[in-house]
Formats: structure tokens, C-alpha cells, sequence
């Protein structure tokens, strides 16, 4: 069964067992310290949190 909160998943992995269930894979991505593909920019396959944060500073850093 799909998350009632979700009208459209932005995912391309549609063969998780999480897909369009927004709340478990928040839970899954929280446990494995990784973001969620929906809430990372431009991160080239590496949803780690160290990379986010990488991509944030180079967004946002020092100009």
C-alpha cells in the first residue's frame, strides 16, 4: 500500500519495496545515513550525507 501523503513518487527506483511509501523510506535512509533521492540535489548517485553536505558548502560555501 502507497503513503496517502504521496501523489507522485520522484524515485527512478521503482522496484523498492519503499517506493511511493515516503514515511519508510525516510525511516531506511535514516538508518543506513543516507538521504532519500526526492530530498538530494544533484548527487550523482552518492545520497550519502557526507556528499549532501559537501554539495550544500559548494552551494552555499564561501564566495
Amino acid at each position: 500500500m502507497n503513503c496517502p501523503n504521496v501523489k507522485e513518487c520522484s524515485c527512478p527506483k521503482k522496484s523498492c519495496v519503499n517506493y511511493g511509501k515516503c514515511c519508510a523510506c525516510v525511516i531506511k535512509h535514516k538508518e543506513t545515513d543516507s538521504l532519500p533521492f526526492c530530498l538530494f540535489l544533484d548527487n550523482g548517485g552518492d545520497k550519502s550525507l557526507q556528499n549532501f553536505y559537501l554539495k550544500l558548502k559548494e552551494r552555499f560555501g564561501e564566495k
